[in-house]
């Protein structure tokens, strides 16, 4: 099973509910993003928020690793990076998925059990870190793993707002695998929690409160 740990990690039907969320795409729609300027939010996302998310994961695997197991520090920088209160909620929902599926794998292992110590919720990349302890995966693994799932949720989510051709979305990610590998390299070069890049970009933040009260949205953000 070890092998196929990696695949499953970056599988779009893992039932964590990632389906859920768009990474951003939903808002940049309704603030007039178009169809052919989402390479270039993949580009964006890859430079400035999905670094911060993998190098938290990351921090949390080696958390995982560590005995006794404890993911304040990290959990902590994080939601210090997160200011945006839509996005820390999304974070926070999007982790109960993961963290309801490492419970069912692994209930008793000690990454599992220091989940229910962070307090308010464990954010996503920290119950993304702890899924990769529970699945043995190694650091460059779990951020791929994380990168590729940030650019295929925004690629499955533009064939719901934006229709075109699927074999658009499969370029896009192709297209994007530079800066995806500059993003995995940079986040496995994060030791501490104090070294967390603080990669918020402003606009995602902006679209994400003006998402946030929309009654009519298919996706949390």
């Amino acid at each position: 099973m070890a092998g196929l740990a990696p695949l499953l990690l970056g599988d779009g039907r893992l039932p964590v509910g990632a389906y859920t969320c768009s990474a951003g795409l939903e808002p940049a729609v309704a603030a007039g993003l178009t169809r052919d300027r989402v390479p270039a939010l993949l580009r964006a996302r890859l430079h400035t928020a999905a670094v911060t998310e993998v190098a938290a994961a990351v921090l949390a695997l080696r958390a995982a690793r560590r005995d006794p197991v404890d993911y304040g520090p990290v959990q902590q920088a994080l939601a210090a990076r997160t200011p945006v209160a839509p996005l820390r909620e999304a974070s926070a929902t999007l982790g109960r998925g993961v963290h309801r599926l490492v419970r069912r794998l692994a209930p008793d292992h000690p990454a599992v059990t220091a989940l229910s110590a962070v307090h308010p919720r464990p954010l996503r990349p920290v119950t993304l870190g702890a899924l990769g302890a529970v699945m043995k995966v190694s650091e460059a693994e779990l951020a791929y793993g994380v990168v590729y799932d940030e650019l295929q949720t925004i690629a499955s989510a533009a064939l719901k707002l934006l229709p075109g051709d699927p074999l658009d979305t499969v370029a896009w990610i192709l297209a994007a695998e530079p800066g995806a590998t500059a993003a995995v390299t940079e986040a496995l070069a994060v030791r501490t929690p104090a070294e967390l890049p603080a990669r918020t970009p402003p606009l995602t933040e902006q679209w994400a409160l003006e998402h946030a009260p929309r009654e009519r949205r298919l996706f949390l953000a």
